[in-house]
């Protein structure tokens, strides 16, 4: 009895300290950001300035984005390079936190797969 409840306590121990050494993914590949579409530099390229002040070059090859023009969105995409992309991000955080003052809001890169019209126009 006693080597029963030894090791399933070695087991609990063992687990736990696994699961310490596992870092937590922060942030996910996948975004969905609300915000006013614009058209971007190139042809198949676009801005969308997330209401929380994030920007985003968006493209995607599924959704027909120069319908939204003009439009509040809500865009669902892949983050391009997002183990990066998560990693600067978290830097960002980290700096804010240390009380120096955080720079530019998120700024990135999205594959976008799904787009949905919130608004007709980008006026709040």
């Amino acid at each position: 009895m006693k080597r029963l409840l030894l090791c399933l306590i070695l087991t609990v121990l063992g687990t736990w300290a696994v699961a310490q050494d596992t870092p937590s993914k922060s942030k996910s590949d996948v975004r969905t950001v609300t915000g006013c579409l614009s058209k971007g530099d190139s042809a198949n390229e676009f801005l969308l300035t997330g209401n929380d002040g994030s920007t985003w070059e968006i493209r995607s090859s599924s959704v027909a984005l120069a319908d939204h023009v003009g439009h509040t969105v809500t865009a669902t995409g892949a983050v391009s390079n997002a183990k990066m992309h998560n990693l600067k991000e978290d830097a960002k955080d980290a700096t804010a936190d240390s009380g120096m003052k955080k720079g530019n809001s998120e700024h990135g890169h999205l594959t976008v797969t799904d787009v949905n019209m919130v608004s007709e126009s980008c006026q709040k």
